[in-house]
């Protein structure tokens, strides 16, 4: 289970920087997904101003969730998102 690996927010960061650096279509969605199931739907639900049905349809596996959600979401968890600057032979 998943949700033993998400117990501090570094986990939780470590574990989205690499699933952010694999760069999967509908990866971001689906990790979040997870970490909201482990932290609690309904409380990440309420602390993002989403309705639980509005979370799990946006944190499903294939989907194209809006950059709001997004921030929300990791607000919620207690992230931020951030930028780097890809190294050459990532570009």
């Amino acid at each position: 289970e998943m949700a033993e690996y998400f117990d501090t927010e570094e986990a939780i960061a470590k574990y989205l920087n690499k699933v952010m650096a694999d760069d999967k279509a509908g990866g971001l969605a689906e990790a979040l997904g997870c970490i909201a199931k482990a932290k609690g739907i309904t409380e990440i639900a309420k602390a993002s101003g989403l309705t639980r049905e509005e979370l799990y349809k946006a944190l499903m596996p294939d989907s194209q969730p809006s950059l709001n959600t997004i921030l929300r979401v990791c607000k919620a968890i207690g992230l931020k998102l951030g930028v780097v600057q890809a190294s050459k032979s990532e570009s």
